[in-house]
């Protein structure tokens, strides 16, 4: 070999020694954030979680690949409508779901937590096909958020009417949760879009729940005559259903975040029609004279999100508890009314912490089952491979 030649082999062979140390270094650099930061759980896999009754929950995932789920509500035992924050309705039939979306919000503001949120069908669905959004756009005063019907017409949403609109919104605390309840009155919770006061303004719609007849006009029987509010002193409420034994409405509530009180403070209320629940007068553990304190109050925050009774067979020993979502505090809350005085909490019990990252809705569906969302592609969580995902909940039998 000439001379030329051994340099080159020189060369490359100090060339592949550089090339090793970097590959050792790049190895140890990621060996080093592997310990740093601990592996998430494994989502996907079936999981069974003992609960302090002794009975054992199988949680599985139902379906996976949505952005954001906002919003669950089940047409028939075998079909699912989901929201996903950035403004499409997706469909889950048989356990898949449809690649493309029945409905896209066309003028949606999906900065921060607004977006495509609440959904509900109507009661008399099976007939009329009726379905409710909740959603943020640009007005032009700003964002805020209105409320529309839709006709489903089984491969796409038709008929579309506003029913109301205006409502404040923010990049946050712009609520907005639909239910309808068994009045058959859709109710509707929206944030205080980051400004206190509004909250206990009567003349304005924000930190309320709104109250509304299927068509979108006041019902006669509202606490405010010709008005929609239904409750006042609302922060940014995000869960409600009725107990179905006691018919109480009960709400999940957050608290303050720092820059407009303590941290904490995050509440399940029980919300009754023309009371004032607080806000921004007092939080956490504070009472006031003509202002309802929260049955339940949560510090550190957990952040609570969607929440419904437990009305399955699947779950035979937690039919009639109350469940909610968690989204910083990444847990499933199961709440335990007394049978004998409804207003008085039995027990509470923390389930899946961290497993399955940040919570968003729960809905008890025909099927007898619990379903949950994940939010882990909102910005604030850590998205396992297939999230965000909807989570399917039965008790194993015979498992205790």
């Amino acid at each position: 070999m000439g001379r030329d030649g051994g340099a080159a082999a020189s060369a490359e062979a100090r060339l592949s020694a550089l090339r090793c140390a970097a590959a050792a270094l790049v190895t140890s650099a990621l060996a080093a954030t592997a310990c740093a930061r601990p592996a998430l759980p494994e989502a996907a896999a079936a999981r069974d979680v003992p609960t302090k009754s002794g009975a054992t929950l199988r949680i599985e995932t139902f379906v996976a690949g949505l952005e954001v789920p906002w919003s669950m509500a089940f047409t028939s035992a075998e079909r699912l409508l989901v929201t996903e924050r950035p403004g499409r309705v997706r469909v889950v039939l048989r356990g898949i779901l449809d690649p493309k979306p029945i409905y896209v919000v066309p003028d949606v503001e999906a900065k921060g937590e607004s977006g495509l949120m609440g959904l509900a069908l109507a009661p008399d669905y099976a007939t009329s096909r009726m379905v409710y959004l909740a959603y943020a756009y640009d007005a032009p005063r700003g964002t805020a958020v209105r409320i529309v019907r839709l006709h489903d017409d089984g491969d796409a949403f038709s008929q579309r009417k506003v029913l109301i609109e205006g409502i404040p919104a923010a990049q946050y605390h712009a609520g907005c949760r639909l239910r309808f309840g068994p009045d058959g009155k859709l109710y509707a919770t929206t944030g205080d879009a980051t400004d206190r006061e509004i909250a206990q303004d009567l003349k304005s719609f924000g930190g309320k729940t709104l109250r509304l007849n299927p068509d979108g006009s006041v019902p006669d029987d509202n606490p405010f005559p010709g008005s929609p509010v239904f409750s006042y002193g609302h922060r940014n409420s995000q869960g409600l259903d009725w107990d179905p034994r006691s018919g109480l409405q009960v709400q999940t509530e957050h608290g303050p975040s720092g820059f407009d009180g303590p941290g904490g403070g995050d509440e399940v209320n029980i919300v009754e029609a023309g009371k004032n629940y607080g806000w921004p007068v007092v939080h956490h553990r504070a009472s006031h004279e003509g202002m309802v304190s929260p049955l339940l109050e949560y510090t550190p925050a957990v952040a609570p999100s969607g929440a419904s009774f437990c009305r399955g067979d699947l779950l035979p020993h937690f039919k009639g508890d109350f469940f909610f979502a968690t989204l910083i505090g990444e847990r499933l809350i199961r709440v335990r009314f007394d049978p004998a005085n409804p207003r008085q909490v039995l027990e509470t019990e923390e389930l899946v912490h961290g497993v399955y990252g940040r919570l968003r809705d729960v809905v008890s569906g025909p099927d007898g089952a619990l379903y949950v969302a994940t939010s882990n592609r909102d910005g604030r969580g850590r998205p396992r491979p297939g999230d965000d995902r909807i989570l399917r909940i039965v008790e194993t039998p015979g498992v205790r």
